[in-house]
């Protein structure tokens, strides 16, 4: 079967959906294979695009880790709002049972 213009032809999509595991009907076949065509167009038009004065990247950003790290601290405010709970019991918070 000939490529077509896109490169891909209906043989290799009805290879990558056995590889996938996925049934498609013949709308479904025809609207994808015009989806990937045009996805596999995108790509080629990137590759014309000079690069060469762009530097290589590692990863998507030159952002860095602006977590703070763990520290111990004393808790001071461990009995706030524990005051208006209406029960305790053993110094635990007591709530209605959940299940019955």
């Amino acid at each position: 079967m000939e490529p077509s213009p896109g490169g891909l032809t209906k043989r290799d999509l009805e290879r990558l959906a056995a590889l996938s595991r996925i049934e498609l009907g013949p709308e479904e076949e025809e609207a994808l294979l015009g989806d990937l065509k045009k996805i596999l167009e995108h790509f080629r038009e990137l590759q014309e695009l000079d690069t060469s004065d762009v530097p290589p990247m590692a990863g998507g950003s030159d952002l860095v880790n602006v977590f703070r790290g763990d520290a111990d601290r004393e808790n001071t405010a461990r009995a706030a709002g524990t005051d208006a709970f209406p029960e305790k019991e053993g110094g635990h918070l007591k709530i209605p049972p959940v299940f019955e």
